[in-house]
């Protein structure tokens, strides 16, 4: 069974974006087919919440080999996709200096395939910082089912 949400998305519009690609691009590093987050629509600074989106479409670059046929997104990649919205958030929020390296992943579980014509929704709760390192609990949702959840950690190299 898969856990509470991080916070309720009913409350938020959905349709708002706060920060849009080239938002994300000016402190993130990732570039071309390893750019996984689209959007940033909410941010809540004082609880340190964020929710962000990734649209997965047909030319993704793992499609024509993930499972042929029938494609779906690596679950690495989803949590690559979790890893740049806490990096953003931590980058642009928090306002972090330098480069944000991922450091470790935990208690992560794949729950629903998320296939090419979805949009997988990302939340995010910072849960812990330390001069040296952050972790970060994200779920991905697709539709109104979980996809997956995990506790990301990152820190500046």
């Amino acid at each position: 069974m898969p856990p509470a949400l991080l916070f309720d998305l009913n409350k938020i519009d959905l349709n708002h974006v706060e920060f849009d690609r080239s938002a994300i691009a000016e402190v993130n590093p990732q570039a071309y087919e390893m750019a996984q987050l689209d959007a940033v629509t909410w941010v809540d600074s004082t609880r340190m919440l964020c929710l962000g989106y990734k649209d997965v479409t047909e030319n993704e670059f793992w499609v024509r080999g993930h499972i042929p046929g029938r494609p779906l997104m690596p679950g690495v990649i989803m949590v690559e996709a979790a890893a740049q919205l806490a990096s953003f958030y931590m980058k642009r929020i928090y306002e972090l200096k330098g480069f944000i390296g991922f450091s470790g992943i935990e208690n992560t579980r794949f729950r629903e395939a998320v296939p090419p014509g979805n949009r997988l929704w990302l939340l995010c709760h910072i849960c812990k910082v330390r001069s040296r390192q952050f972790s970060a609990a994200v779920q991905g949702l697709v539709g109104d089912k979980m996809a997956f959840d995990t506790v990301i950690s990152g820190m500046p190299i």
